[in-house]
């Protein structure tokens, strides 16, 4: 056990940062989001490495200021109409090795005041691996069911993420696993409060709920042709 990585300094900035949406008035905060978040979420990546190598191989913590397992806080504002410099959330991923964005198998951070989450699976996956997902429940249901509704990981987990409207193409509107098929997102999440984050053991339950989603990762794995 270890002293806790996030505190209520990490859950303010954050909550200031939201109210001052600013290149001003991050810039004169900046320490305070080096100390209290930055530094904090990079420790917490580092310590996890152990303990991620015990759950897969195959997945990277990696605690690198840039590049690495953080995510910016800068926002890219090119293509979008909110035009904020800023997250106002901070998100750790640690993703595949096979992966190189936000949209491989990953275990992932989310630490937002009000709305903290711990999440796992695919986010939005590219055309050929959401393929190659739907196919592979369709040719192995029972397999997808025990990953995906296990009693163990049901409890922690829900699935969650965008559908389409309609059944996808090559697939039956009937099919007993529709609901699943038209997922455009393969994702599973468990709330959490920032009390949890500030725990001091909150790195040995990060551990806990990752193995507990490692069927579900292990599924997703083989679905999309990558080692687990």
């Amino acid at each position: 056990m270890t002293a806790a990585y996030f505190t209520p300094g990490t859950f303010s900035f954050l909550s200031d940062l939201a109210d001052n949406n600013n290149r001003e008035w991050f810039l004169a905060n900046k320490s305070r989001y080096e100390a209290d978040v930055k530094e904090p979420a990079l420790r917490f990546i580092t310590d996890f490495s152990a303990p991620l190598e015990g759950i897969s191989p195959h997945f990277v913590a990696d605690p690198r200021a840039n590049g690495g397992s953080l995510f910016r806080i800068y926002r890219d504002t090119r293509f979008s109409r909110d035009k904020s410099p800023y997250k106002t959330a901070t998100g750790i991923q640690f993703r595949h090795e096979a992966g190189r964005d936000a949209h491989a198998p990953g275990f992932y951070l989310h630490i937002q005041p009000g709305r903290c989450f711990m999440g796992c699976g695919s986010w939005r996956p590219g055309g050929p691996a959401l393929r190659q997902i739907r196919e592979s429940i369709d040719e192995d249901p029972r397999a997808w069911k025990r990953a995906s509704r296990g009693a163990a990981f049901r409890r922690a987990f829900e699935l969650s993420g965008d559908s389409l409207v309609r059944a996808p193409q090559g697939f039956s509107v009937d099919h007993p696993l529709i609901e699943d098929l038209r997922r455009k997102d393969f994702i599973a999440v468990v709330q959490l409060s920032e009390d949890d984050l500030m725990t001091d053991d909150f790195l040995d339950r990060f551990t806990a709920l990752c193995r507990t989603a490692a069927p579900f990762q292990r599924w997703l794995c083989r679905a999309t042709g990558v080692s687990y």
